[in-house]
């Protein structure tokens, strides 16, 4: 089976996206499937590396700019696999795995190129991937589902420009303190800060506008951060939950990806009571924006028992730190058989969208 891993990309998750990638590329089994690299790089440009027949020992390795052969995006299925290199079989991809994180390729960009290219591909759709990155988007939608979550509001960045005060006070009068800005279109906790006074928000707001233009700033939650993984297509499973106990102020991008030093506890000390109500949301809201493959979806438990929707993660990271393939292991699936369920959904859905008619 050709498998293509398309990773890196033009986005601040590029480091995230290499990790995601190696860790990935080591749990294949290279005797079961044909890998075939394609590299993004963080100027945007389209690079196709030699057919992997072992795993990669550094990330380093992944950075095919130099040793690659430029493709583009839009020819796949063709340049992909010059003649020579093809005596075996097809000259098309059976599945392309998109190992992206963050805009230009967890956003529903890439896959609208797949979707156009009639080419199989692993996890969500253009419209779970677009509306799961824009957390602004996500959770206008999930209001409007009745789903609960945590106070938030918005902001671009020109009305800040032009009256950044107002915008201030306005947090401060919808939230109060401690709160939380992020840029609205990012991951892996990037760009994010609380913010425990006036002049601690100006700072966050200034450091998120740096990654978006548009930001969105949440009330602070007294509760427990946990966390579920949910796989599948339209009957989508759960696992455990588990709970995530920085030691910082907040799980944020050296916590998740370089210190290692974060609590992770699986799974998490919780009821059955809480547990199925955590499950019940997730699947809401996995439903909501009709995700398919994979989701990773982040809650807080309050001490009452209530369950906040905080965000879920249409791409999550598969590094040796990361909460969704640990959280699978704990339920009974390993890593191998995990990505090998991913691809057979991949699969699955593609078929799925081939029963539908395209003239009338």
């Amino acid at each position: 089976m050709k498998l293509g891993l398309l990773y890196g990309g033009k986005s601040a998750e590029h480091k995230v996206s290499l990790q995601t990638a190696k860790a990935v590329i080591q749990a294949l089994d290279l005797t079961k499937y044909e890998v075939h690299p394609i590299y993004i790089t963080e100027e945007g440009e389209w690079v196709r590396g030699a057919q992997l027949t072992s795993p990669v020992e550094n990330v380093e390795q992944l950075r095919l700019a130099e040793n690659g052969q430029s493709v583009s995006p839009t020819a796949l299925n063709t340049e992909i696999f010059p003649a020579e290199e093809n005596q075996s079989g097809s000259g098309k991809f059976d599945i392309v795995f998109p190992l992206l994180h963050g805009p230009n390729g967890e956003d529903g960009t890439v896959q609208g190129l797949l979707e156009l290219l009639n080419i199989p591909y692993v996890g969500n759709g253009v419209l779970s991937s677009s509306a799961g990155m824009d957390k602004v988007m996500m959770k206008n939608i999930y209001a409007q589902a009745g789903i609960k979550q945590p106070a938030y509001t918005w902001y671009l960045r020109r009305d800040w420009e032009k009256d950044a005060e107002a915008a201030y006070a306005e947090v401060e009068n919808k939230l109060g303190y401690p709160c939380f800005v992020k840029p609205a279109n990012l991951g892996s906790s990037v760009g994010i800060s609380k913010a425990d006074d006036r002049d601690g928000l100006a700072e966050a707001f200034r450091v998120a506008f740096e990654y978006d233009r548009k930001v969105i700033v949440e009330e602070g939650i007294d509760g427990r951060e946990v966390e579920i993984a949910v796989l599948g297509n339209d009957d989508p499973k759960c696992s455990v939950v588990g709970e995530i106990k920085p030691e910082a102020g907040f799980y944020d991008y050296k916590a998740k990806y370089e210190d290692g030093t974060t609590g992770l506890i699986i799974p998490a000390d919780i009821t059955e009571e809480e547990y199925q109500r955590i499950q019940k949301v997730a699947v809401e809201s996995f439903k909501a924006i009709d995700c398919s493959g994979l989701v990773r979806a982040d809650f807080f438990l309050k001490e009452n028992g209530e369950v906040l929707m905080n965000e879920i993660n249409t791409m999550p990271g598969f590094t040796p730190f990361s909460m969704f393939p640990m959280l699978w292991q704990e339920s009974g699936i390993e890593y191998p058989e995990l990505i090998e369920e991913l691809v057979q959904l991949g699969l699955e859905r593609f078929k799925e969208k081939q029963k539908i008619k395209h003239t009338f």
